[in-house]
């Protein structure tokens, strides 16, 4: 075995850490070292996601979003790696490079999310925390509901408006199939709040008040499978061919038909195409969880009850075995009527 020389001062072999002995790694992909500098992209473009299929989305780049190609047109996007963790929904407007000519087999790239106004979600149930974003940038969310088959379901609204109202977005309800029941009873829940509401039946669509009331906003639908919803988006927009479904008879449940949310262009008669409004079809669901939303967030859909419940001690939990809650005292001085007690139940269950 042969020994390095020692050096004088601090006898330690200097061979060993001599600076021509210090070999550098050769970079082992012959190509620049990483950086985390990202290209600027000054020539992104910005569009709104109206589909999403098994991560490809199809985007509208708006007229004049390019200034090199003014018209409107769609085009298909992949997302870029450093976004592979940010859910990107219906309704979001994003930052767009490379070919976004929309030709047949270009592909363009998601490299931004603009700032959302509104942001819809729902969890898998009132147990799981964990929230899945439905659509983002909505201002509107009209609720179909069916006066029967299948039978309609006051809390399932009722999660519906509380969603609604914690995503900042405004409710409207629309009851199909008056022919079949009276819808009054129904609606008779919903009589306090300032809800607009839409009655309908097959071949008496008020097409014309619904039109109104999309014209210049993005509007998502929602409701439970069976209830007519893709019927009424086939209505306001023909070209959409959304498929249809029916209710099974002995079930009384819905058949899904809808598989994925879209966004649609709702034309107006007399509006230019570019302040229709938007209408977002969605899946139809039998529960809408909750789980993500705050005590706050369920009190603030129950505006019917929000001055009673500022009457309730400083922490009342507003449950039926609250002491002196104001809720129990209207109901027992019949401040709050039979329908107001329903109200109070269905608050209660959210809450809970």
């Amino acid at each position: 075995m042969s020994w390095l020389p020692l050096d004088d001062e601090d006898e330690t072999p200097y061979g060993e850490y001599a600076d021509h002995r210090v070999r550098e790694r050769p970079n082992p992909k012959g190509n620049r070292p990483r950086t985390k500098r990202r290209p600027e992209h000054a020539d992104a473009i910005v569009a709104m996601i109206t589909g999403v299929d098994r991560g490809r989305y199809t985007a509208l780049v708006a007229e004049g979003a390019d200034p090199a190609s003014p018209v409107e047109r769609t085009v298909v996007a992949a997302r870029a790696r450093e976004l592979r963790r940010t859910p990107i929904v219906i309704g979001d407007r994003v930052q767009l490079v490379g070919d976004t000519s929309g030709a047949e087999g270009a592909l363009c790239r998601i490299i931004g999310l603009e700032e959302r106004r509104t942001l819809l979600r729902r969890s898998a149930d009132d147990s799981d925390r964990f929230e899945r974003v439905m659509v983002s940038n909505a201002d509107q969310m009209l609720i179909v509901v069916a006066a029967a088959n299948p039978e309609p379901r006051v809390r399932l609204v009722d999660r519906y408006l509380v969603a609604a109202y914690d995503a900042g977005i405004r409710p409207l309800i629309c009851i199909t199939k008056t022919d079949l029941a009276d819808p009054e009873p129904f609606l008779a829940h919903f009589a306090a709040l300032e809800v607009p509401i839409f009655r309908s039946a097959p071949g008496t669509w008020p097409l014309a008040e619904i039109r109104e009331a999309l014209a210049g906003r993005t509007t998502v639908f929602v409701g439970h499978s069976g209830v007519g919803k893709s019927t009424l988006i086939n209505e306001l927009v023909p070209e959409a061919e959304r498929a249809t479904g029916h209710v099974n008879e002995v079930t009384g449940r819905g058949r899904h038909t809808s598989s994925s949310s879209v966004a649609l262009r709702a034309a107006t008669p007399g509006v230019p195409a570019g302040d229709s409004g938007w209408v977002i079809d969605t899946p139809g669901v039998r529960s809408f969880g909750l789980g993500h939303v705050t005590s706050d967030s369920i009190l603030r859909g129950f505006t019917d009850l929000a001055a009673l419940i500022e009457e309730c001690p400083r922490g009342c939990t507003h449950q039926a075995d609250a002491p002196d809650c104001e809720l129990d005292a209207a109901i027992a001085d019949g401040r709050l009527d039979a329908a107001g007690a329903l109200r109070v139940d269905s608050l209660r269950r959210l809450l809970k």
